[in-house]
């Protein structure tokens, strides 16, 4: 039996005994159980506005009413819940806390949801240990909050479908050659390449929301002052448990000098200059490492033979959004679409 008041949703369980209307102020929160012997109705409320009254109320009919979580729908079944650093103090207690996410949880199994996800702010930590003990996981964490994860169902037809966390992180290098056929280069300060004598191309890492495009030409201008412009992808290579348990996915990108000043970033670089491609080339850093000797014999044959590489087309999604597209000759493609 379902009821809406008008100010959340209603589930009642269990079976249909009336109970006294309440006397005096309303009680503290019933924690759940799963064998309810009188009916509880669940009211799903915002978590910044929980507990402006008592947890637990009664309405007129004598029927217990128990507030939950407020949480949203998503496309795959399941629900996900944010919780606020401006909760109320009350719900911020543990034991308080705690009832409310039982009696959530408990709601949500009846309605069938699947996967919870609970995006906890860095300043609510004390309230981890809670949520982990009714059996939620770590998915991942940020600068300013973490992220657990529960998948409802129990039975062997209904399998864990809750996404991994992402499993790569993107870099960039830089191939950065002049009209003297000199490729710009770097020492780094720290790292595994630090005191090494190797002369490198600029890498780094993409920021989150950042496109290759973009990256790769901050990076330049970060660590060596250097203007560029993109130009094209010239190859990417994956490796895996690069970055703790994490895979990576490197693409080397060919950029067009703007600017030939170096003015050095400090704290990374110890040296940059811009040295002879085939000097480069022939260290034998890069000789004896095969991945990076191979990605070298690619720069040579783009300086000596135009090697072709993938330029950036920018397109939109189906929702409106930019994004690039990394092919091969885009005119091509876009004349061949337009003859038909």
């Amino acid at each position: 039996m379902g009821l809406d008041d008008g100010e959340g949703r209603w589930t009642v369980i269990g079976r249909w005994t009336a109970l006294p209307p309440a006397k005096g102020p309303p009680p503290s929160l019933v924690r759940f159980s799963s064998q309810v012997p009188f009916p509880i109705r669940y009211k799903s409320i915002s978590a910044s506005s929980a507990l402006r009254q008592a947890m637990t109320e009664h309405n007129d009919s004598g029927i217990e009413q128990i507030q939950l979580l407020d949480g949203c729908e998503d496309s795959y079944g399941g629900v996900r819940v944010e919780i606020k650093e401006d909760m109320d103090a009350d719900v911020m207690k543990a034991d308080v806390f705690a009832s409310l996410l039982r009696a959530s949880i408990s709601s949500w199994k009846q309605q069938g949801k699947k996967g919870v996800w609970i995006k906890l702010p860095i300043k609510c930590s004390h309230l981890v240990d809670i949520i982990v003990k009714e059996d939620f996981r770590y998915h991942h964490a940020e600068p300013t909050y973490l992220m657990l994860v529960r998948w409802l169902p129990e039975t062997s037809d209904t399998p864990d479908t809750i996404p991994m966390n992402a499993s790569h992180r993107v870099g960039v290098g830089a191939f950065v050659l002049n009209d003297k056929k000199e490729v710009l280069v770097v020492q780094e300060h720290s790292g595994r390449f630090q005191g090494t004598g190797e002369w490198k191309l600029p890498t780094g890492v993409v920021n989150e929301g950042e496109d290759i495009c973009h990256a790769v030409v901050r990076e330049v201008k970060e660590e060596t002052g250097v203007d560029t412009k993109f130009v094209e992808v010239l190859c990417f290579r994956q490796s895996h448990k690069s970055f703790f348990t994490k895979s990576d996915l490197f693409f080397l990108c060919v950029l067009r000098p703007e600017s030939s000043a170096i003015n050095k970033q400090d704290v990374e670089i110890e040296a940059a200059q811009w040295m002879p491609i085939e000097e480069y080339a022939a260290q034998h850093f890069v000789i004896d490492n095969k991945q990076k000797f191979f990605m070298a014999k690619i720069c040579l044959a783009k300086a000596d033979h135009g090697y072709p590489g993938f330029s950036a087309r920018e397109t939109t999604t189906g929702r409106g959004k930019k994004t690039y597209i990394y092919c091969n000759n885009p005119e091509i493609v876009e004349n061949f679409a337009s003859s038909k």
